[in-house]
């Protein structure tokens, strides 16, 4: 099916709630969701920088429909407070797994809960959002969760026997094994909420090789030193942010998209949103199951479906 980014259908009265929506891939997606005519919810971090990227929103798209809501992933007592206040939503069409880091630090870090700190933020803070937040989903017809993976999944692998790193870390094991975790947990959730009978769906993304310099300058939001706009100018392979989001924006909106989809840019890379095919390990049932029930046990909840 052809697919126009930059003539999206109309939203009008669906509620997009995206995480780590103040700045990158998190802030074009909920830009260009805003401007579908849908309410979209900012869960964030940070309060000052998710003030700069209202206000970007609201001055870059006409009456414009954005709240904020607070959102550390990487704390788990943080995730179910957001989780409680979206849980009085009267409807939520599509929960924009998004936040992340995208630069692991160098050494072995934990999160406030005592994971390590890039599985915690990238999968294990979004593992449990989902679960608390899936009544309100359920709720809704037709309603939507989005995983975002990456490409990087495509060139380290990981069996997700060891999550947590503790004496093999390594900054790229971390951020990759944390992506294939995303990708393998959005596919299983696809899986079980058609045993289920429910009519929510689940779908995973990857936004290629997106980058801060090649993306449009908002101030508060998208400020790339100039040296850095030169040097990524010479990246030929890689896109802004603003098309980065292409593939995740498509997995909201698109009336023809199915649970199990996989979306990704057409060159890999870069370009408009198509159809892929995920890799082996993401769409396994027996890394799923086993992933699935090391994550009931990390977060200390039981997942409703």
């Amino acid at each position: 099916m052809s697919w126009e980014p930059r003539a999206l259908p109309a939203q009008p009265g669906k509620t997009f709630v995206v995480t780590g929506a103040n700045a990158g891939l998190g802030y074009f997606t909920s830009e260009q969701l805003a401007a579908t005519g849908a309410h979209v919810v900012l869960a964030c971090r940070s309060p000052a920088r998710t003030d700069a990227a209202l206000a970007a929103i609201r001055g870059r798209v006409p009456g414009a429909s954005v709240s904020a809501l607070r959102l550390d992933v990487a704390d788990l007592a943080s995730v179910e407070s957001a989780a409680a206040i979206l849980r009085g939503l009267p409807r939520i069409d599509a929960l924009v797994l998004n936040a992340g880091i995208v630069h692991p630090p160098r050494d072995r870090k934990v999160s406030a809960d005592g994971h390590e700190l890039v599985l915690a933020t990238n999968y294990l803070g979004h593992f449990t959002l989902a679960a608390l937040v899936l009544p309100v989903l359920l709720g809704v017809p037709g309603s939507r969760v989005v995983a975002l993976g990456s490409i990087i999944s495509r060139l380290m692998d990981s069996s997700l026997e060891d999550l947590e790193l503790q004496t093999t870390y390594s900054p790229w094991q971390a951020y990759a094994q944390s992506k294939v975790a995303a990708q393998v947990f959005g596919f299983e959730l696809d899986r079980r909420l058609r045993a289920a009978g429910a009519a929510t769906r689940s779908l995973v993304v990857q936004p290629g090789y997106s980058i801060s310099g090649l993306s449009p300058r908002i101030p508060g939001v998208n400020e790339p030193s100039m040296r850095k706009r030169v040097m990524d100018r010479l990246q030929v392979f890689a896109q802004g942010k603003d098309h980065g989001a292409w593939s995740i924006v498509r997995s909201v909106v698109d009336p023809g998209a199915e649970g199990g989809q996989y979306y990704g840019p057409r060159l890999l890379t870069r370009g408009h949103p198509v159809l892929q095919t995920p890799t082996r390990t993401s769409r396994d049932p027996g890394v799923a199951a086993r992933l699935w029930d090391r994550s009931e046990k990390l977060s200390g909840l039981s997942f409703p479906v």
